[in-house]
């Protein structure tokens, strides 16, 4: 009987361990995925913040859907009104486009989302701090060109869905108000 009991000890206690080894190796392969993704997110966005990279992919936002981030302030701009007609969506679909994102690319299902729910506004304050972090690390010359692109971009977003019967401006007071909220970023 003492034998028959040492078996199942031993049996009991190689089930557990291999139960825990599994579950370490997982936690492990966990960490390993996340460092890689870390590290190409790092590569693909010029950021070496890690807190800045934890943000970005807490939010899902991978090398791939980096170019799609590139779209937060067109979106953002395009939501000030709190929807997003045609004209706008053609605008923000033109500018993926433009920008290398076709509809095969993998952050195109990101700018999708975007373009049927508001995004949060965690979005936007991750974007900003990459943005600012980017920002700070490049020469006046890039920094002004980068800005200035960035604006205009957004700038025809808010300007494509036009004013009320061409009565009023072709921007909205609220699609200006994040316009001008976008231009801070580069001043922090």
């Amino acid at each position: 009987m003492s034998d028959f009991l040492s078996d199942r000890k031993a049996s009991l206690e190689n089930a557990f361990f291999a139960e825990q080894d599994a579950r370490l190796r997982r936690q492990m392969a966990q960490r390993e995925e996340t460092t890689a993704k870390k590290a190409a997110l790092a590569e693909a966005s010029g950021i070496s913040d890690d807190a800045t990279l934890d943000r970005l992919l807490a939010l899902s936002i991978d090398a791939a859907a980096l170019t799609a981030l590139s779209l937060v302030p067109l979106v953002a701009v395009a939501w000030a009104d709190g929807n997003i007609d045609a004209k706008e969506r053609g605008a923000l679909i033109s500018a993926a486009e433009q920008s290398g994102l076709h509809r095969q690319s993998p952050g195109h299902a990101s700018l999708e989302n975007w373009l049927a729910k508001k995004p949060s506004r965690d979005l936007t304050d991750a974007w900003k701090a990459y943005v600012s972090g980017l920002a700070a690390s490049m020469p006046e010359d890039a920094r002004r060109s980068f800005k200035s692109e960035l604006l205009e971009r957004a700038r025809s977003v808010a300007e494509a869905a036009g004013g009320f019967l061409g009565l009023t401006g072709r921007i909205s007071a609220a699609e200006q108000a994040v316009l001008t909220d976008l231009e801070w970023v580069f001043e922090a």
